[in-house]
């Protein structure tokens, strides 16, 4: 009896002093509770040998149970989580863009069409750390299924989701500016909308396809064309501002300089998200946009049109009409 409590207390003192260690805690925690209570279960249960074999081949099998279930049956992956996860908070850093744009400027157009929900989206990115974490550390002991080979890379999507909550940041900074204290006059918005609508869709754009980009499992390199826009029109921001600065004075552009800057990082980031997710590509073989589009290509036709015969009850002459770009007519004579 004394051996086996000692057995027990030296093996329960063991995981508690392990758990300690942060690298353990979140690699083993759930293998090492459920090692200990199960442990525990058998050692205590009884002291008959061939009792412990039986309750050793009960755990066996419901365990050999739950594993197949969850692989074959009803399969729940976590890494699929986790990519769908990444994927969703890009998207709505997108979507709060394009918002902040309507709400901003004022558009009515667009107004009634911008939810109170999108420009709060980001704050679900702030808070998707520990779900991030916790994912991929289930993801890590998956097998290959799907999409996701062996040894895929999740250490990279952990980063991934950093650079994302750091433009998320950013976003929330910004926020603070939607409705700011000193308005502008309807000129000075007029001067500066353009370049700003432009930086902001560029932005958007970007975003938007790295979504799709992680979603689809494709190389994203149509993005970089969105990332040059929108540091072109960072610059064309800039350029506008200085010639106000130089007309009106600095009080002018005092409502907009903060904003110019808070969008100078966010577009840093978010070309840091793109070299990223490129990366990502380049380690999980990512498609091509190229192979992603490849189709069988149907034969082209040499003519298409739509033949009408037409009789001629006078000449009795067959007409054959034939309808398209360029009219051809065919005459038979009987």
């Amino acid at each position: 009896m004394w051996s086996v409590l000692t057995v027990v207390v030296v093996f329960e003192f063991s995981v508690v002093v392990s758990r300690f260690f942060s690298k353990i805690k979140t690699t083993y925690d759930y293998g090492e509770i459920i090692f200990m209570l199960t442990f525990c279960l058998v050692t205590s249960s009884t002291y008959q040998v061939e009792k412990i074999f039986e309750i050793l081949s009960t755990i066996l099998i419901g365990v050999t149970t739950c594993i197949v279930i969850f692989i074959f049956i009803c399969p729940v992956w976590a890494g699929e989580d986790l990519h769908k996860l990444l994927a969703s908070n890009i998207e709505k850093l997108a979507n709060y863009l394009q918002g902040f744009e309507v709400e901003y400027f004022h558009c009515s157009e667009d107004k009634e069409k911008c939810e109170k929900s999108v420009l709060e989206g980001y704050k679900t990115v702030l808070d998707s750390k520990e779900s991030e974490e916790s994912l991929e550390n289930f993801a890590r002991w998956e097998p290959g299924h799907g999409r996701f080979r062996f040894r895929h890379p999740w250490k990279q999507y952990l980063k991934i989701g950093a650079l994302t909550r750091e433009c998320a940041y950013n976003i929330k900074i910004l926020n603070n500016y939607l409705n700011p204290e000193i308005p502008t006059s309807l000129e000075f918005e007029c001067k500066i909308q353009d370049p700003c609508t432009k930086m902001i869709s560029e932005s958007n754009k970007a975003l938007n396809m790295i979504s799709s980009s992680i979603k689809t499992m494709t190389h994203p390199s149509a993005t970089k064309t969105h990332i040059e826009n929108q540091k072109a029109a960072v610059e064309e921001l800039k350029f506008v501002l200085k010639i106000i600065f130089l007309e009106a004075g600095l009080l002018s552009i005092t409502p907009v300089t903060p904003v110019t800057l808070i969008f100078e990082e966010i577009i840093k980031s978010v070309e840091k998200i793109y070299e990223s997710v490129s990366e990502l590509s380049n380690l999980a073989y990512f498609k091509s946009v190229a192979e992603s589009n490849m189709s069988p290509k149907k034969p082209n036709l040499l003519h298409r049109g739509i033949i009408k015969p037409v009789v001629d009850i006078e000449n009795t002459v067959d007409h054959v009409a034939i309808s398209d770009n360029h009219r051809f007519d065919s005459n038979k004579t009987t």
